[in-house]
């Protein structure tokens, strides 16, 4: 049985994660502030092999009395999203970047075996090329993406014995028990159901979208590959590349709301790139498999089983709107 560390269990990938390596019965240990609650992992209190911790990420103490005893740390934590990092830039960079390093140590002196990192397919910026792969450079445009871009020099640089994979996720969608309502795919189709109505900004910008699932099996596949074929790489991890506004009307077919209207207003955001990743399943023979169709069914269900509360209000579900909420400093 691998022990695997999730760091940053308590978000939104991380909560999907824990529950699908549950499963398959790996040994999870969760390190999180749980500023989105923790009652969600109380389904999990009677397994044996399922651990949290409470605590900061820029508690080095604490975070490497975590790493005992474990195989495979998967670092997700990270205050997410530009206009999140923007709200308290020195917080942004002390949780995404000014840890990194020591965090990066510590696993080192604890013999850890496999290092995964969730960077971010915002480093690209913006791009014209019609295929956005591992190879071109990187054009950060936000110190959120700029962080991110810094923590893979760091991580790639480090002469270690671990295994260190650096994953670049598109725009991630879908259920989760910590559910996300400010990412595009779960935004639009939040404002279809609860508005009736889909409000986009700009249109023309493209964006690429990864099914939760789909991040998950990635995760997983990752925690079992050949250390030889994934040390020191550097993956791009999508599904699929739409404009903001093809995502709209996309999600008005599924819904079969034909009349539904879409409100256009314009936007400062000009991210724009078409991520490719034909590189994981040229070397690893991975593919997603799940399209938005999927994520848009899962949401409307867990509304219609009533899993969400005020879901166009809840501060739970917007990571600026908890931040400001709780004051986090």
């Amino acid at each position: 049985m691998k022990r695997i560390l999730i760091i940053g269990g308590g978000g939104y990938v991380g909560t999907r994660l824990v529950q699908e390596l549950l499963k398959k019965k790996y040994h999870i240990r969760i390190f999180d502030l749980f500023i989105y609650g923790e009652e969600i992992f109380d389904q999990y209190k009677n397994i044996n092999y399922f651990e949290k911790i409470k605590g900061d990420i820029r508690d080095i103490n604490l975070l490497t009395e975590s790493l005992k005893n474990i195989d495979v740390v998967i670092h997700l934590a990270c205050i997410s999203n530009d206009p999140s990092f923007d709200l308290d830039p020195n917080l942004g960079r002390s949780i995404n970047y000014s840890c990194f390093e020591p965090l990066i140590k510590a696993c080192e002196n604890n013999k850890i075996k496999k290092f995964i990192y969730a960077s971010s397919s915002s480093i690209y910026g913006s791009k014209k090329e019609d295929k956005v792969t591992e190879d071109l450079n990187p054009e950060p445009q936000t110190d959120y993406a700029k962080f991110k871009l810094e923590c893979e020099k760091i991580l790639l640089k480090e002469k270690t014995k671990m295994t260190k994979t650096i994953v670049r996720p598109s725009t991630v969608c879908g259920y989760s028990d910590r559910q996300r309502f400010d990412l595009t795919v779960n935004i639009f189709t939040n404002q279809a159901i609860n508005k009736n109505k889909i409000i986009v900004h700009g249109g023309n910008q493209m964006r690429p979208a990864l099914h939760i699932l789909d991040m998950c099996r990635f995760y997983e596949f990752l925690i079992e590959a050949d250390s030889k074929k994934i040390n020191n790489k550097i993956y791009n991890i999508s599904k699929e590349n739409f404009t903001v506004l093809d995502i709209a009307n996309r999600i008005k077919k599924i819904l079969k709301k034909d009349q539904l209207p879409i409100e256009i207003s314009n936007t400062l955001d000009n991210r724009s790139y078409k991520v490719c990743a034909d590189k994981v399943f040229e070397e690893l023979k991975f593919k997603p498999i799940y399209e938005i169709e999927h994520a848009v069914k899962e949401i409307v269900d867990a509304q219609r089983n009533n899993k969400y509360k005020d879901p166009l209000n809840n501060p739970i579900y917007y990571n600026i709107k908890r931040m400001k909420e709780i004051s986090l400093k």
